[in-house]
């Protein structure tokens, strides 16, 4: 058998530069780049290899760890997870410092690879700079930590080791029912070792994505459910979007005649003008939507997991009604004691279209109550004075009067994921960019430079507000570094306005969620800090737009989206209170309430919380 001596982190690089995924005929590579912070425990190792191979792995320097895996999420998001991207760090805080991105990219099935650096395996001495030791266990590191955020995770503490855990790393990775974060912790040591690799391990491979049908019994299950329900609702979640069943689903939903409700990663799976897209469900969904599942008696899940928000934790679907679960995992076909129908997407939905034949019932029954809510939408966006300081859905207005297909919007966390959920009108299956599995604030300005690399050329738009900015701004250095044209739009409205708001509705009097000094007495009073997010944009490199009314809004993001650099909008925002605002919440969201208290805000949320929560259903 040939061999080629190299050092073991050089062994990982030239292998993973020569695996490929292919699905459809479409065959991309796997690991399309390596992201990185050098320190200690992967500069000699890692960081060798990735300069000795730089023409076979391109390379993207990071400015925060987590930072950095939200940016390899972003980019396979964007790839419909056909592609992704790996995350290298160093030991110790730069390892822990993946924990967060590595829950998000696990939450949300998508695949990341991170190889944080680990202490010697060969334990020359004991501790070792930034080694964490335990009285109990001598073989856990800080990379322990990792485990339960990632579907993989292993410690390769000899180079030939490396061979099954590469390949394992590969073959979860491009799962679509297994996939999320795989970590591959490599000792400082080990990465620097020589070995006699067979050349074998660095031929191409493709790892074929596969699209598993449905079970006949299952379907055949699924037909006779769906033929003797009559108030059907289909709530399309991120499933649909990773197996590019968008058409699937068009076709399902026309010829049964369904209505089409979508969760946050599901937004988009039909255009908004679609007459059977109902919009968002749930907490943060339209009231077509609500009314719909308040009275379905057949429940047709597609790739969701069903959150606590989708299902208004237990409150918005009928006791009676009864689950069809269409979802590539067994797990989540099961929820909702469903019906399950444990199959790829877009493979089972066209198998449920032919097996239905021309079973079809009325879609204008909800038509009047979708051109009722669209309504509402377009009060939320109107400006009646163009030289007012505009709210926060007034800017979303000014954005959707400017964007077409091709613009991709990114948020994460705070008011922005409800008001976007009710309110957005997708043009594209993929303009609709809303992490809400983990919610994680700072998400936004790194996975828009992902989804930058995923997607040149199209116009990418960060929205964030004020604490969102504040979490994680360090990635628009590496925008400016690589010329990517970000556009950031920043809305301060100087607080947690989202939890400032739910602050006060269970009872907690909006305490510490205001960017306010802090009083001798603990509270929180006087104006807003003095703090200027856009000069603090401006001094990372980015071009800062600061407009002032709503006309000054509107020439401000055209100006954005024709811009080649990276360019911010911020803008200071009007509270609702006076003008225009979201509409309500259509559904209920369970946040434990102090079940005994003094102050009369939280008594009184509390006898609100007891009304609401007899309302919870569990479906068996």
């Amino acid at each position: 058998m040939s061999t080629v001596r190299l050092t073991t982190a050089q062994a990982l690089v030239r292998f993973l530069a020569a695996q490929y995924t292919e699905r459809d005929g479409e065959r991309r590579r796997l690991i399309a780049a390596t992201w990185g912070i050098f320190g200690h425990g992967n500069v000699a190792g890692t960081g060798q290899a990735l300069v000795e191979d730089r023409a076979l792995m391109p390379f993207h320097q990071g400015r925060n760890e987590q930072a950095m895996v939200h940016a390899a999420v972003g980019y396979a998001r964007q790839s419909n997870r056909l592609s992704a991207h790996a995350v290298t760090t160093s030991i110790g805080p730069g390892a822990t410092n993946l924990v967060t991105g590595a829950a998000l990219a696990t939450v949300n099935r998508l695949p990341v690879l991170l190889l944080p650096g680990d202490t010697f395996a060969t334990r020359p001495a004991d501790p070792v700079l930034q080694q964490l030791q335990l009285p109990s266990a001598g073989d856990v590191s800080v990379n322990d930590c990792l485990r339960p955020v990632s579907v993989y995770f292993d410690r390769v503490g000899r180079p030939e080791a490396l061979v099954p855990a590469a390949l394992e790393a590969a073959r979860v990775l491009t799962d679509p029912a297994a996939t999320g974060a795989v970590t591959l912790a490599l000792p400082q040591d080990v990465q620097a070792e020589a070995y006699d690799w067979p050349e074998e391990f660095f031929a191409e491979r493709t790892w074929r994505v596969r699209r598993p049908r449905p079970d006949a019994a299952e379907l055949d299950a699924a037909v006779r459910a769906v033929r003797a329900a009559e108030r059907p609702l289909v709530v399309a979640g991120g499933g649909v979007r990773y197996s590019g069943a968008e058409e699937a689903l068009r076709t399902f939903a026309e010829r049964a005649g369904l209505p089409v409700a979508t969760t946050q990663a599901g937004k988009g799976a039909l255009p908004y003008d679609h007459p059977c897209d109902v919009g968002g469900v749930g907490h943060t969904g339209t009231e077509t939507a609500a009314a719909l599942a308040r009275t379905a008696d057949l429940v047709i899940g597609v790739g969701t997991r069903y959150t606590d928000f989708t299902t208004a934790s237990g409150t918005l679907f009928p006791g009676g009604a009864r689950f069809l679960n269409l979802n590539v995992t067994g797990f989540d076909a099961h929820k909702q004691a469903a019906l399950p129908l444990v199959a790829d997407a877009r493979e089972g939905l066209t198998a449920l279209t032919e097996a239905l034949g021309d079973h079809r019932r009325d879609t204008g029954r909800w038509a009047a109550s979708k051109r009722r809510w669209q309504e509402r939408v377009d009060a939320a966006y109107a400006a009646p004075d163009e030289d007012a300081r505009p709210t926060q859905t007034q800017v979303l207005g000014a954005l959707d009067t400017l964007v077409d297909a091709s613009d991709i919007l990114i948020n994460a966390a705070g008011s922005l994921p409800g008001d976007l959920h009710k309110l957005w009108r997708p043009r594209s299956a993929d303009q609709y960019h809303v992490e809400y599995g983990y919610s994680c604030m700072g998400y936004e300005i790194p996975a828009a430079i992902g989804v930058l690399l995923a997607a040149p050329g199209r116009p990418v738009w960060a929205l964030v507000g004020d604490g969102t900015y504040l979490m994680n701004p360090t990635e628009i250095v590496t925008a400016v570094q690589e010329r990517l044209p970000l556009r950031l739009v920043v809305l301060q409205n100087h607080g947690y306005a989202s939890i400032g708001g739910l602050s006060e509705a269970v009872g907690a009097e909006r305490y510490g969620t205001d960017y306010r000094y802090r009083d001798a007495d603990g509270g929180f009073t006087g104006p807003p800090l003095p703090v200027d997010l856009g000069a603090n944009a401006a001094s990372l490199g980015m071009r800062v737009l600061r407009p002032r009314t709503v006309r000054d809004l509107r020439e401000a993001l055209r100006e954005a989206r024709a811009a080649t650099v990276p360019t911010c909008v911020y803008v200071e925002t009007e509270t609702p209170d006076t003008v225009s605002g979201p509409p309500p919440a259509p559904a209920w969201w369970d946040v434990p309430v102090a079940e005994t208290a003094t102050r009369k805000a939280a008594v009184e949320a509390r006898e609100e919380y007891d009304r609401h929560v007899t309302a919870r259903r569990r479906h068996l």
